[in-house]
């Protein structure tokens, strides 16, 4: 299993970073978790997006999932342009092709849909269908269960101004967490029970005490010493300074004993079971 960072930033994308963005990769499996902006981009380096196997938004917010819109017109924009698949537009509406299974929070289909009616091609309507062609959409619920490949995926609640949740997965290869977007809650410690790897939102310096539902590095570091994970890695970052950097990594070692990582863009991560890397 390898975590491979597409994007770190919080918020919009700045410094030449994409926004919250990653794939998680096995041997019979790519899936991509959170598609903000500057992910399709990224994501073009390494893959196309017919050769993911799901994506899961953790919440609705811009910086996680506007790039959708992007991808599934990249998917459809390829249909249209095989000649020998996709005689005429007419028939492209017809025509068998696996869409890309996209998990996102129950009522995320009437937030898409709404975005990609802001953005018509009306001299060709199948680009406007990335919803309904493009992807296979499924919305989920908190403690939902299913399945890519040879991965098993849980999805565990947490706190944020918008639902969100937490993604789990679980392979032969190895055992990995994501956090999304959330401030502290004892749900994060099932979340990240026992994985080999936990990918963990650090976004501030301090324990928030607003409603929006952010971690500290701090926080960050504490989740994973009571969950007991056998690397962390850092996200979802305000800067790319690395004194700031540097300080975050610190503050999260101070209660973690274990590894501790930065995430960056393009940076990649093996995850092994717990033999191997404890």
């Amino acid at each position: 299993m390898r975590l491979t960072v597409l994007g770190c930033r919080q918020g919009m994308p700045a410094d030449g970073q994409a926004s919250s963005s990653y794939m998680v990769s096995t041997g019979s499996a790519r899936v991509l978790l959170d598609c903000g902006p500057g992910a399709a981009t990224a994501l073009s380096s390494i893959a196309h997006p017919s050769d993911l196997d799901a994506i899961i938004i953790s919440h609705l917010h811009a910086d996680h999932c506007y790039d959708l819109l992007t991808l599934g017109k990249t998917l459809l924009s390829g249909r249209l342009r095989d000649p020998e698949r996709f005689p005429t537009l007419r028939d492209a509406a017809r025509m068998e092709w696996p869409p890309v299974p996209l998990y996102v929070p129950k009522g995320g289909r009437a937030r898409l849909e709404i975005l990609a009616s802001a953005f018509p091609v009306p001299s060709f309507p199948m680009l406007d269908r990335s919803f309904d062609v493009a992807f296979e959409l499924h919305e989920y619920e908190p403690a939902d269960v299913f399945t890519v490949g040879d991965c098993k995926m849980t999805m565990h609640q947490t706190k944020h101004s918008l639902p969100n949740c937490g993604t789990r997965i679980e392979s032969p290869e190895g055992s990995f967490a994501f956090t999304g977007d959330t401030t502290y809650t004892p749900d994060l410690v099932p979340l990240a029970q026992d994985v080999d790897l936990f990918l963990t939102e650090a976004t501030l310096e301090e324990p928030d005490t607003t409603s929006h539902g952010h971690l500290c590095a701090a926080e960050a570091g504490e989740v994973a010493a009571a969950a007991d994970v056998a690397q962390l890695v850092l996200t979802h970052f305000i800067t790319a300074d690395e004194t700031w950097l540097k300080a975050r990594k610190a503050d999260a070692e101070r209660s973690y004993g274990g590894p501790v990582h930065l995430a960056a863009p393009g940076r990649s991560f093996d995850i092994r079971p717990a033999g191997g890397t404890r």
